[in-house]
């Protein structure tokens, strides 16, 4: 059985994180394997990109820009939301290319930002091949936005998107009656989270979709570090206790910093403990957090990444919307124990008070008294052993393969 994985990037972003390591974790089980992408950074053999030429390249990345230019022409040139919708005009058809007709099952990831339009995607579902999603977010369920936050209109039928304030015109609706065009009942949906699973089943635009859930996972070199050591290696005080944030682009208002400057602000001076950033945009924090700050900048090194997770005495992810966060497998499969709010996936992943701490939504004191839980608790190991054993049992490599294996048996 072959597998063509389809994602706009092999490497930058969460999705193609999650891809990447499904791939690996099938092709280790005997599964056949490749990655159409767009962008390519690597030398893998199992990467294919679309940019064949020069010319491909810049025909894909004008793709892009159009497609970012439309959005901003219609919000009326408001960058606001920029990145937080995508509406799909634009994009390759791979239908025609020699890696798709070769292959058994279509395996889409994250496909926006110019790599596939919606009148691609109807081609890829005419084609009669099965075809498996897996949702990363939830814009395959809705009109235009990644994560609808509170609008609920994606259950009926978009219009007129919050995301837009002042549209020229109803690109919402625009878009949604061009995706009501793809027969998504040739579809199997896959969240990576139960919430996300379910949020997409109210979707208007898949009830005759097929749903599963079934986790990301994780490779086996995620593993707890020395702490000394860690810290040595990042350059960070190795008689403090450290609370790690990170995103890509921690300033993300999604991933919700303002309560943990919030939280942090609930405790008293205290000089043990220190915050460390990884990701993006940290510097813009510095000035707000009230305890001394170290930036780590972005780590794209895993053996960084890893000495990250494994030199803090915890991770914070106080994200306002999630599915599966990556990062929380990352930092529990280093023993490193998370708190996070009462949303989306998190739950699934933090056992309350077992490897971890899940604060009331948006409650910056309940996510005060998370940190302090988790600071405080007595037995360092036990809670370590909780959180790799949680891993193990639910996110391992092979657990993850086996579930994907199954549904491709079952829809070939």
């Amino acid at each position: 059985m072959k597998i063509l994985f389809l994602n706009t990037s092999e490497r930058a972003g969460g999705a193609a994180v999650a891809a990447n390591r499904l791939m690996q974790a099938l092709q280790k089980q005997g599964t056949k394997v490749k990655m159409l992408v767009r962008d390519k950074q690597t030398d893998n053999t199992s990467i294919v990109s679309v940019n064949t030429s020069y010319i491909n390249k810049k025909l894909n990345y004008l793709r892009f820009v159009w497609e970012r230019l439309i959005i901003f022409i219609c919000n009326r040139f408001s960058k606001k939301h920029l990145f937080q919708i995508s509406i799909a005009n634009t994009g390759v058809d791979i239908t025609q290319l020699s890696i798709f007709k070769n292959v058994d099952i279509i395996h889409l990831h994250w496909i926006n930002q110019g790599f596939l339009s919606l009148s691609d995607i109807k081609k890829i579902t005419e084609s009669g091949k099965p075809i498996v999603w897996t949702m990363h977010d939830l814009w395959p369920a809705t009109s235009i936005c990644h994560y609808p936050d509170k609008c609920v209109k994606y259950k009926d039928k978009c219009r007129k998107c919050p995301m837009l304030e002042h549209p020229l015109w109803d690109l919402s609706h625009q878009v949604a009656q061009q995706k009501e065009k793809i027969s998504y009942s040739t579809i199997h949906f896959v969240g990576c989270s139960q919430w996300i699973t379910q949020q997409a089943k109210e979707s208007g635009l898949l009830q005759k979709a097929h749903f599963h859930s079934i986790p990301n996972a994780i490779p086996t070199i995620f593993q707890p570090k020395e702490k000394i050591i860690a810290r040595k290696e990042l350059g960070l005080p190795i008689d403090k206790r450290l609370i790690l944030f990170g995103a890509a682009k921690i300033s993300d208002k999604r991933k919700g910093a303002t309560y943990l400057i919030e939280a942090c602000r609930k405790f008293s001076l205290n000089s043990t403990i220190e915050i460390v950033l990884m990701g993006n945009s940290g510097d813009e924090l510095i000035t707000l957090l009230p305890f001394r700050t170290h930036i780590l900048g972005y780590l794209s090194d895993t053996e960084q990444i890893i000495s990250a997770y494994s030199s803090a005495d915890m991770f914070i992810i106080p994200s306002l919307e999630d599915n599966l966060p990556n990062t929380i497998m990352e930092a529990m499969a280093c023993g490193t124990p998370c708190v996070g709010f009462n949303t989306g996936g998190i739950p699934e992943m933090i056992d309350h008070q077992l490897n971890g701490y899940v604060a009331k939504y948006m409650d910056a004191d309940d996510l005060a008294k998370g940190i302090r839980w988790v600071l405080d608790y007595p037995d360092k190991q036990k809670l370590s052993s909780a959180c790799i054993e949680k891993v193990t049992r639910c996110y391992a490599e092979e657990v993850v393969a086996k579930q994907y294996m199954h549904l491709y048996q079952e829809i070939s």
